[in-house]
């Protein structure tokens, strides 16, 4: 079953499913006075504690990769009908169609390359390794649970931009720079994936790093298109209201998670493994694409 990637993906697809209902079943059976954004984390911890089963029961933590850009599209979906699609206007829609587009084009990048249940993320991998006595506990909290985290953070502008009537006068600027920025965020990534990928499809290319393209100017150019997702998710929210400005924490929360943890991880490993790595770090900044 491992072995073929058709049905590792029809696992999956059919794991998430559940995982919806599931946590659709909390938001609407959790008491009716709880505030909607705890109602929401409580439906969001459920779903994810159905997917770690499933990545216990399929010996594969990476059963929860999707889960980070399924997530926002599901949280659109949410947000949107329970908070009044009646009222939505260019602000709401504008959030909703570009974290469809984000989630999307992110999920289908993910099973594009995904081997299948026979392939486990080498991070995960590096986990059983360090910790093969309490792997699984590792998993729950740091692979699963975390990023839950990370994302409902980075989402909670999506309640600012709700809650607030679409007839409200948005800023038109900020209106603008929120589209550009998030609509920009899905194509910088999608060009920097599809840069890698036709990279890696060159035999002469195997154990070398790429230095071209977008590539060339930054180490980790589509992890800066998924740290702006959030950013212009943000700038959407502010172009409403400034009352809720604290809820870009959670942007900054993922910023941070790139810059510190995802970023340095990844080129930890490329040092071991990229011949003249460290040349192109000397000359490559992490994220901006501007020269040191």
């Amino acid at each position: 079953m491992k072995k073929s990637k058709t049905l590792s993906i029809i696992i999956s697809v059919l794991s998430y499913l559940p995982a919806i209902f599931i946590g659709y079943l909390a938001f609407h059976n959790i008491a009716p006075g709880m505030h909607f954004l705890l109602k929401l984390l409580i439906a969001d911890l459920c779903a994810t504690f159905f997917i770690f089963l499933a990545s216990v029961f399929f010996n594969n933590s990476s059963m929860y990769d999707p889960y980070w850009s399924v997530k926002p599209m599901v949280f659109a979906f949410v947000y949107l009908f329970e908070l009044g699609a009646e009222n939505a206007g260019i602000v709401q829609w504008s959030a909703f169609a570009l974290l469809q587009l984000y989630g999307l084009r992110l999920t289908s990048n993910f099973y594009r390359d995904w081997p299948g249940l026979k392939h486990e993320d080498w991070r995960y991998v590096e986990f059983r390794n360090r910790f093969p006595r309490s792997y699984w506990l590792v998993s729950l909290f740091g692979i699963h649970l975390f990023p839950t985290i990370m994302v409902y953070l980075a989402c909670l502008p999506l309640y600012s931009i709700f809650i607030f009537h679409a007839s409200l006068s948005a800023n038109s600027a900020l209106l603008l720079s929120g589209i550009i920025v998030l609509a920009g965020s899905v194509v910088l990534a999608f060009v920097a994936d599809e840069q890698m990928r036709n990279f890696r499809k060159k035999p002469e290319n195997k154990g070398k790093h790429m230095i071209s393209g977008l590539w060339k100017h930054s180490r980790h150019p589509n992890y800066l298109g998924e740290v702006l997702t959030w950013w212009g998710l943000y700038l959407l929210a502010l172009s409403l209201s400034f009352e809720m400005w604290y809820l870009g924490a959670g942007a900054l929360a993922v910023n941070l998670m790139f810059i510190f943890i995802s970023s340095p991880w990844l080129d930890k490993r490329s040092l071991k493994r990229r011949e003249n790595f460290q040349a192109y770090m000397d000359k490559t900044r992490m994220l901006l694409p501007f020269p040191k």
